[in-house]
């Protein structure tokens, strides 16, 4: 059956969605409040609006058969709407709902006996008195922002006078990254484990790496958590599930995210499927094949150097570009400022630390300035 699918967001996400509804002969419209976002150049099927919306977001839903999401930060008043009229939303507004609160999203996790680290919901900065501590908005924050260690009372200055969920600070012995994808059937594929690091100044991901370092015994039960948690969230879709291991072994769902995600832009090279697919395929109710690893594969996140704000440009392009299993995936955003993601390398070699080795020097030579 044709369906037209709508996208909320016209970002990278939504660029990297074009490539497999091209392949799948699906129609795709998107949906954006930036006339000048990264999939305008490459779709004549951009509305320009804003996707918190009520009434533009439910004008733009009616005009095609299923609603997705690439960020989750939407009006869900008008996807409840759109679901009362009989078009398919999916992921569901219930489901967003709940991830556009960490508050509502950490008390799911309790109801659904989904174990996450100990937590409190506070109002404001005032009622913040022990430390150390994580502090994480509980609506608004995006990409890294919203989000912050209080080692002890001297780093109140830096905290949220906003209601905020209060974390116990985990010992962490890494964190992993786990994408899901669930159909309405209940279907379920489940992507390799990844593990990432992040850079501790911009609290973005810096490096994602394939497969995890780990056990097999642990790497099953991270899959095993993940799966659980879309099945209990009636996920249709893909999600990315973030997940802590501490130092005693354990393993914590830290958050969600119920779309395509940074964690998994290396499946484009690196799995036999790519979650852009997968999540077309999940959200459509088309067959989802199971995953298989192909290489190991490390990926990167090129964002706007120190000091640098203004059309963008790239260093040592062709350099870096003339080496074979290094593949660059520009955002089409033409404005760069610090700190901001601007693209995204993946590295495919035999093993990971020749991967890592390769991803270190493209960071050193492929940089992100302003002319």
């Amino acid at each position: 059956m044709h369906k037209k699918l709508g996208v909320l967001g016209g970002g990278q996400l939504g660029l990297m969605m074009i490539s497999p509804c091209i392949d799948l002969g699906v129609e795709v419209y998107f949906l954006d409040p930036n006339p000048e976002c990264s999939v305008q150049p490459f779709t004549s099927k951009l509305t320009v609006g804003d996707f918190n919306d009520y009434e533009t977001v439910l004008a733009f839903g009616r005009t095609v058969d299923v609603i997705t999401v690439e960020i989750e930060h939407v009006n869900v008043e008008a996807l409840e709407q759109l679901e009362k009229e009989g078009k398919e939303v999916n992921p569901s507004s219930k489901l967003l709902r709940i991830i556009q609160d960490k508050g509502l999203q950490k008390q799911f996790y309790v109801d659904a006996g989904i174990v996450s680290p100990a937590f409190k919901l506070i109002e404001s900065v005032k009622e913040i008195t022990e430390f150390p501590i994580v502090q994480k908005m509980r609506t608004g924050g995006y990409d890294g922002q919203g989000v912050q260690i209080l080692r002890s009372e001297s780093d109140l200055n830096k905290a949220f006078d906003v209601p905020s969920v209060l974390e116990a600070l985990v010992d962490l012995e890494m964190e992993i990254g786990i994408m899901v994808a669930r159909n309405a059937k209940g279907d379920v594929q489940v992507f390799p484990p990844v593990s990432m690091d992040f850079d501790p100044e911009l609290n973005l991901v810096k490096y994602v790496v394939s497969p995890a370092a780990i056990a097999e015994e642990l790497s099953n039960k991270c899959i095993q958590l993940a799966q659980s948690v879309a099945e209990k969230f009636e996920l249709v879709g893909i999600m990315a599930v973030e997940l802590f291991i501490t130092k005693k072994g354990e393993v914590l769902v830290n958050e969600c995210a119920p779309r395509v995600h940074n964690s998994g832009h290396l499946t484009i090279e690196g799995t036999s499927i790519s979650q852009f697919e997968m999540h077309i395929r999940a959200v459509l109710g088309l067959p989802l094949p199971e995953v298989h690893l192909l290489d190991p594969s490390v990926m990167v996140n090129l964002v706007g150097e120190p000091k640098h704000t203004g059309i963008a440009q790239l260093t040592n392009i062709d350099e870096v570009l003339a080496e074979p299993g290094i593949f660059l995936h520009w955002y089409g955003k033409t404005q760069t400022r610090p700190g901001r993601k601007m693209a995204h390398v993946t590295v495919v070699r035999s093993t990971i630390e020749e991967a890592k080795q390769v991803a270190d020097e493209v960071l050193e030579k492929l940089q992100v300035i302003s002319d």
